[in-house]
């Protein structure tokens, strides 16, 4: 059969692409393949593993496993009408995070708008693992306990994200404001609409998220930065005086111009104390 040769060659050369495909976007790939509700892209960029840490149904991994996850997501984003663009993203090494707004349908109170992370780290051509931070309150209405992701690894911000850290961990709101630029704003995980735009709205924010004692206790675990953006993964342990069963969570801070923070956008699932939500807005705008 003379043909054979050349369909083997097309075939390795389908591969081969799927593969580059992989490596150079490989959420995009993550999203094209929930969205068909199809493993085949994802098994034949990465032959060895995939593994899956996903918000809402946990740690998955075993070809099995995934390829049950993948169809259980393709029909919830088809139920809920998922819409998704992609509204930034950095690759540092064999990391790569991307930071995605859903549109989605979740019942009768319309539509939301859903702050959803991926990161997507292969440290070879054979294996891929994807962690997902967001938060389920606005498409659930209630929040989930995650199971921490990574252990805590020797890690650092650099420069003005590192200052962000400390004082979010002093709880030190004068510290803190001098990380921002005029303009820069925080993100909560619920959304959008959760902004906290310019000095004096980050005041009034940090001063109620340092209501219950003190600040917030990070493990930073993994830390991607190309020197415009940092994002850094994140067990939360403790909230003021109140110590927290750990759990995950990821910060994008990007730098302005001027070398401070033009944003910081959070994505994590976790329960403020009773007594730091003294004083929220009712509407729901605050973490």
């Amino acid at each position: 059969m003379p043909w054979f040769p050349e369909f083997t060659t097309a075939v390795e050369l389908a591969r081969s692409q799927t593969r580059a495909a992989g490596r150079a976007d490989p959420v995009g790939q993550y999203f094209t393949a929930l969205n068909a509700g199809d493993t085949h892209i994802l098994e034949t960029a990465w032959p060895g593993h995939v593994v899956v840490y996903d918000a809402h149904q946990g740690e998955i991994r075993g070809r099995r496993h995934v390829r049950q996850f993948v169809s259980r997501s393709k029909s919830w984003l088809a139920e809920h009408h998922v819409r998704i663009e992609t509204t930034n993203s950095l690759s540092v090494g064999g990391r790569a995070v991307v930071e995605l707004l859903a549109r989605v349908e979740p019942g009768s109170v319309g539509e939301v708008a859903w702050p959803v992370a991926v990161v997507a780290e292969s440290h070879d051509d054979q294996s891929v693992v994807f962690r997902t931070y967001s938060s389920l309150l606005p498409v659930e209405g209630r929040r989930h306990l995650r199971s921490p992701i990574l252990e805590p690894a020797n890690a650092a911000a650099g420069g003005v994200a590192g200052r962000y850290q400390a004082a979010l961990e002093a709880g030190d709101t004068d510290a803190i404001l001098t990380t921002f630029q005029a303009d820069g704003y925080v993100r909560e995980p619920i959304g959008p609409h959760a902004t906290h735009r310019g000095t004096e709205a980050l005041r009034a924010y940090f001063t109620r998220l340092f209501s219950a004692g003190g600040g917030i206790g990070w493990q930073l675990c993994a830390v991607t930065d190309d020197a415009a953006t940092c994002a850094v993964e994140y067990t939360c342990v403790r909230w003021g005086r109140h110590e927290l069963p750990p759990q995950p969570g990821l910060a994008v801070c990007e730098r302005g111009e001027n070398g401070l923070l033009a944003a910081v956008r959070l994505y994590d699932d976790i329960e403020p104390p009773a007594d730091a939500d003294a004083g929220y807005a009712p509407d729901g705008a605050t973490r």
